[in-house]
């Protein structure tokens, strides 16, 4: 297949492009090149890459002509950077997602969206939540990413698009960008930097190795039914704190890095996933967390030339002195 990987130059994005070309897919790569888009993410991997905006629509036609299907990872994705402003959350998320639905719609192509499991709000203990449970979301991230869920349901029904969407779990692995949790921790870790860790440390989240999220969604691109919502669950529930302990163990970090620091706003307490339509469909987690944040840590005490120039540049410095500065101040 000739396939449009919206948003192929980041994180999951490049790793899903990667799994394509490796099972022998023509891959077309769309990305805006934000500070998140990194070029050298798709090293040696055969692609066709288009640079632009899912929010254009001469970008998306340019890019996508000839594609069978799209594959949107295309998004502005970090809470805390959509608390300090969501103009370009919902640009992308909200009205990108629909610019992409319309070429659909027009061309007659299959749509993956690649959604989140925040869009579901705080899950209580005891719960986990399925994809018929009413969205709930708590940041502009979360809400953005919602609305962009309902558009595509939305264009499923009243359109006929051949669309799906899949909402994964918190997903760790090599070439994260490092503010997200884990590349930031052990990248704090491995040069001696505090690890500022919100509130309690007990906000609890559901693990998964960037392998295994784009094993499920190459499933759902082949075998998902149109209008299809599925859950991708690692089946890995921890707490931050606990999190943050194994990275210092695994890095040979003191534990005096470790830094509670003011929470944030609106700052979830729980997510787990009901994973049972997609496990129905023949997936299930391969990658343990253990194996997983082990192999994770040694790739970035390796690829130091990989994400040191990320962390030295504007972007990072900028982000993580408004996002962390005061906090550490105060702790």
């Amino acid at each position: 297949m000739r396939i449009l990987v919206t948003g192929g130059l980041g994180f999951i994005g490049s790793h899903f492009a990667r799994r394509l070309a490796t099972a022998g897919d023509e891959v077309v790569v769309l990305d805006k090149l934000t500070y998140a888009g990194n070029p050298a993410n798709l090293d040696g991997v055969s692609h066709e890459l288009h640079i632009g905006d899912i929010a254009s629509p001469a970008d998306v036609e340019r890019a996508a002509g000839g594609c069978e299907a799209i594959v949107n990872f295309a998004a502005e994705t970090h809470v805390d950077r959509s608390l300090l402003g969501a103009a370009e959350f919902i640009h992308t998320d909200v009205h990108g997602t629909y610019v992409l639905l319309e070429h659909a719609r027009s061309a007659g192509v299959r749509v993956v969206q690649v959604s989140t499991d925040e869009v579901y709000g705080d899950v209580p203990p005891g719960e986990s939540s399925t994809e018929s449970d009413p969205l709930r979301p708590s940041s502009p991230y979360a809400a953005s990413k919602a609305g962009g869920d309902l558009l595509v349901l939305a264009h499923v029904r009243t359109f006929g698009v051949d669309a799906a969407i899949t909402r994964g779990s918190n997903t760790y692995g090599p070439n994260q960008y490092p503010e997200k949790l884990i590349p930031l921790f052990v990248t704090n870790a491995l040069d001696g930097e505090p690890l500022p860790l919100y509130g309690d440390g007990r906000q609890t989240r559901d693990w998964l190795h960037v392998s295994d999220h784009c094993a499920a969604i190459e499933l759902v691109l082949r075998r998902g039914e149109p209008g299809g919502v599925y859950n991708v669950g690692g089946g890995c529930e921890l707490p931050n704190l606990d999190v943050a302990e194994r990275i210092l163990e695994l890095t040979g970090a003191p534990r005096d890095l470790l830094r509670h620091v003011e929470d944030r706003p609106g700052h979830d307490r729980r997510y787990s996933l009901d994973s049972a339509r997609l496990r129905a469909l023949g997936w299930q987690p391969e990658r343990t967390f253990e194996d997983g944040l082990a192999e994770t840590v040694e790739w970035y005490r390796a690829r130091r030339d990989w994400w040191e120039p990320l962390r030295s540049g504007e972007h990072f410095r900028a982000y993580a002195e408004r996002q962390y500065g005061r906090r550490l101040a105060q702790g």
